[in-house]
């Protein structure tokens, strides 16, 4: 899932990046659906075959030369991936069986006459909305708060107010590419790196032959080896004098010079080590005075000490009262202007006359595009399920900084002959949704009946 990412965003996935996705959880989810679909599978007499095996796997692009199933290619691959072809046609048969399963529950869903109708008209009738808005800067000036109000505020978001923990450094820079013009690598060598990195010298007709991108494979293994080597060395000489906390020591001991930045917050980073996240994780990790590494990164292989820690305060009120009366206020505003949206909702309802803006007549939107309000998918949603006996709802929706409250003012129904016509097409059209429906509820209900023990130790690691 992470190699899944790293794709589509073309580049590695930062650890903050990985968590805020929540690809252990999506992982974990992928894990316990597909062992409770497979259970549920041989419930429903699924078999795949042995023949259906081989032609999955027949189809894949990647064992294709010359538009037809290579063996050789297959087993080639297979090898390079460490995989036995027993292994790699039981996890086909696997995908085959999930797959089959899946399918069999979207065949059972169903579109009625009513779905089709209210597609129809969603997608032909025209309606108007009357509403009303706030936004936070609309009811800023009936906010009013004392000193004990800021203070509990202050108290109740400290991190907001804090000073920024900073730290100055000294560092020594390795680079291995140094290192490599001074070594080799036998025939030996370059036939392993290649053998373990073969899927990098995929070409538009397959596996390039070693004999054809041998200078590129040797100067990738020479400069793996030197990487592996230079970090040994710096590992090793850092061991030895670590508790000297002496950088200008192992700095001499590797014949290098010793780099100093000013102080610096982890988000404002010296310009030297902009984009070194793993340099200033480290560093940010250590105490003053304290050295750490080796910290390998594309530039090179880092030692690195602390020479300055300023940790993180929060200044007393006094220093900061306008900066978080600014604070404060805005989010009280934010209560308020949702609040006055929520009850002008209620007196929708409640079929109660407001002074209200009106929107015009307007067609149903996928984009979810309002006229006057702006892009609301959610209340665009909402809105072409109103009718003229159930007319408003309680809800409020934010669009952009504003809540909002509508009522439907008037809608002008298509004609019903029209529907009849296309029914059919709105069942097919409507028909994918229904599956995916269908299917996500029976692995939900699945769920439901299951025993699902976690193991909430591993979940909550970071490797």
């Amino acid at each position: 899932i992470r190699n899944m990412y790293q794709q589509i965003y073309g580049q590695s996935l930062p650890v903050e990046m990985e968590k805020m996705l929540g690809l252990k959880k999506v992982a974990l989810d992928t894990l316990i659906d597909n062992r409770l679909i497979l259970k549920e599978a041989k419930e429903m007499d699924i078999i795949v075959s042995k023949d259906e095996v081989a032609a999955a796997i027949a189809a894949m692009p990647a064992f294709q030369k010359d538009g037809a199933f290579s063996f050789d290619l297959y087993q080639q691959l297979l090898k390079s991936n460490r995989m036995t072809p027993t292994d790699f046609e039981e996890s086909q048969k696997m995908e085959l069986t999930l797959k089959k399963a899946r399918q069999a529950i979207k065949d059972k869903a169903t579109v009625t006459d009513a779905d089709a109708l209210a597609l129809f008209k969603k997608e032909n009738d025209k309606i108007d909305l009357e509403y009303v808005a706030y936004a936070p800067t609309d009811v800023i000036g009936e906010v009013k708060l004392t000193e004990a109000e800021l203070n509990e505020y202050l108290q109740k978001n400290q991190a907001e107010f804090k000073t920024p923990e900073k730290v100055a450094l000294s560092y020594i820079l390795l680079d291995p590419a140094l290192q490599a013009a001074k070594m080799s690598v036998t025939e030996e060598e370059i036939q392993t790196y290649y053998q373990k990195n073969i899927d990098k010298y995929q070409g538009k007709d397959g596996i390039q032959p070693l004999k054809d991108v041998k200078d590129r494979v040797k100067g990738a293994a020479l400069l793996q080896k030197a990487a592996k080597q230079s970090f040994e060395q710096a590992a090793d000489i850092l061991y030895k004098n670590i508790k000297s906390g002496d950088l200008n020591l192992v700095a001499g001991q590797l014949g290098l010079k010793v780099q100093e930045t000013p102080l610096f917050a982890g988000n404002t980073p010296a310009a030297a080590l902009a984009g070194e996240s793993a340099v200033l994780k480290k560093a940010f990790e250590l105490k003053q005075g304290e050295m750490g590494g080796p910290v390998e990164t594309s530039k090179g292989i880092y030692i690195i000490k602390v020479n300055e820690r300023k940790d993180s305060v929060v200044p007393p009120l006094a220093g900061i009262k306008a900066a978080v009366e600014q604070k404060a206020k805005g989010v009280k505003a934010t209560e308020l202007a949702k609040k006055k949206a929520e009850d002008a909702a209620r007196q929708f309802v409640a079929k109660a006359s407001l002074k209200t803006q009106s929107t015009g007549s307007f067609g149903f939107s996928v984009k979810g595009d309002l006229p006057v309000i702006g892009n609301a998918p959610e209340l665009m949603e909402a809105a072409f399920k109103l009718t003229p006996a159930a007319s408003a709802v309680d809800t409020v929706f934010k669009v952009g900084n504003r809540w909002y409250a509508v009522r439907l003012k008037q809608r002008t129904e298509a004609p019903k002959a029209d529907f009849e016509k296309g029914k059919e097409e709105l069942k097919k059209k409507i028909l994918p949704k229904k599956q995916e429906e269908a299917l996500e509820k029976w692995v939900k209900d699945l769920r439901a009946k299951a025993k699902i023990e976690i193991n909430q130790a591993l979940v909550a690691a970071d490797k």
